[in-house]
């Protein structure tokens, strides 16, 4: 008879070893590395969780377990495959496959760590021949596979809001993060004036959407739709709209942003570092939907709050300070206009020519992707780095808001930092 116990030991090494080899035959060694990599952080985890769980359940919750193992390895290892021809895929693939076998690796490359960091504990109560205690212990250390599960519904939703955000003429000599106000769950349509009484500018801002497993094109539609119908004064993407497979699928961004298209003369686009891995399909979706691409250009709007200038950069990922100078200096600041600069990655406001912009708009962090902005909390993993990670900083006059974004790539979670799905409302210093 067949023993369940190695059923995923097997799996997993064979999708260990299987999977890279498959991706260098069949597309590459960037892609072999790079699934080589993930497996490799999130399978020591998995099947050390996995022999361990065994031991502290009982025989049908075992049956269990093994089960369920051998699905997400299955299903991971078909995703893995999947990504060598990718492609869009259904909504039964999506979730069959590419949800549970996304969430699974997530749950993996979180448990490698604190395993880590548990294992002392372990030793320790190993050493004083206490049973009772590694019993409970070893729930302690599944931890993170019931914080991956969890996180699903942090990675497939987004909870509508209001961002008021005041402009200034003075500030921090350098970048600090500032309060912002965040009004939750606001009727479509609403503009209420806020702080003081002039008209704030109704900003809806699209960043980091990476159509793809977690971000359907039906599900992305559902949101702009929903954006839009809040009558927004301009509509700002700042970059990063695909994933490897919305990239093999031409037209699918611009179906998805189809619902921008009565707006499109409000509309400015820049690209992120993942659009210049497919640039022509950035820039057919914005030219078959009348969407202006600011490619180090400008643009100049008049609205209901007044005139705008928006200059848009390119994705800069060094010499941030000679670069940003120089398209500033192309754009000056025009009379009476509020400025307002489109940067995909925040990391650059730390070199922006002082004052010179009014408000910055950035994404690519995700929000930090990991962290505790679910709970109220401001942490998350990038807190401590030179990236902004989420919310409003400042640096003298000049402000910058970075958007959590709307969908993810890379680590294939959000965990604790929901997406965002608001209209920023300006208000003039």
């Amino acid at each position: 008879m067949f023993d369940l116990a190695i059923l995923f030991p097997v799996l997993a090494v064979a999708t260990w070893v299987g999977v890279p080899l498959y991706a260098a035959f069949a597309r590459g060694r960037f892609y072999a590395i790079f699934s080589a990599v993930l497996l490799t952080f999130a399978l020591p985890g998995a099947l050390v969780l996995h022999a361990r769980l065994r031991t502290v359940l009982p025989e049908p919750a075992v049956v269990a377990i093994d089960l369920l193992f051998a699905y997400s390895m299955v299903v991971s290892g078909v995703q893995f495959a999947h990504l060598v021809r990718a492609r869009m895929r259904s909504s039964a693939f999506r979730w069959l496959v590419s949800v549970p076998g996304q969430t699974f690796i997530a749950g993996g490359m979180l448990a490698g760590p604190w395993l880590v960091v548990l294992l002392p504990f372990r030793m320790l109560f190993g050493a004083l021949g206490r049973e009772d205690v590694l019993f409970a212990w070893t729930f302690v250390e599944a931890i993170p596979l019931v914080v991956a599960v969890a996180s699903v519904l942090t990675s497939t939703t987004a909870r509508p809001e209001t961002v008021r955000i005041r402009l200034a003429r003075e500030g921090p000599k350098q970048i600090a993060r500032v309060p912002v106000e965040r009004i939750r769950s606001r009727a479509p349509g609403s503009s209420a004036r806020g702080p003081g009484s002039t008209r704030p500018l109704r900003i809806v801002q699209l960043t980091d959407t990476h159509l793809g497993p977690w971000q359907s094109v039906a599900r992305l539609r559902r949101r702009v739709a929903h954006l839009v119908a809040r009558e927004p004064d301009l509509v700002a993407l700042t970059g990063d709209y695909l994933t490897m497979e919305s990239m093999g699928s031409p037209g699918c961004l611009a179906r998805a942003l189809e619902p921008l298209r009565p707006v499109a003369d409000r509309c400015v686009a820049i690209f992120g570092n993942h659009d210049h891995e497919a640039p022509d399909h950035v820039r057919d979706a914005m030219k078959t939907l009348g969407i202006r691409l600011l490619i180090d250009d400008e643009a100049c709007f008049e609205t209901g709050a007044g005139p705008v200038q928006v200059v848009g950069s390119d994705y800069l990922s060094s010499d941030h300070a000679d670069r940003l100078a120089a398209l500033l200096g192309r754009h000056p600041r025009r009379e009476a206009h509020l400025r307002l600069l489109l940067l995909h990655d925040p990391v650059g406001f730390h070199a922006l020519p002082e004052d010179d912009v009014d408000l910055v708009l950035s994404g690519h962090t995700h929000g930090g992707q990991v962290g505790l902005v679910s709970l109220g909390l401001d942490w998350t993993v990038l807190s401590r780095t030179r990236w902004p990670d989420q919310g409003l900083f400042a640096r003298g006059a000049s402000r910058l808001y970075v958007h959590r974004g709307t969908g993810f790539y890379g680590f294939p979670l959000r965990v604790g930092v929901p997406a965002e799905h608001s209209l920023l409302e300006i208000f003039g210093a």
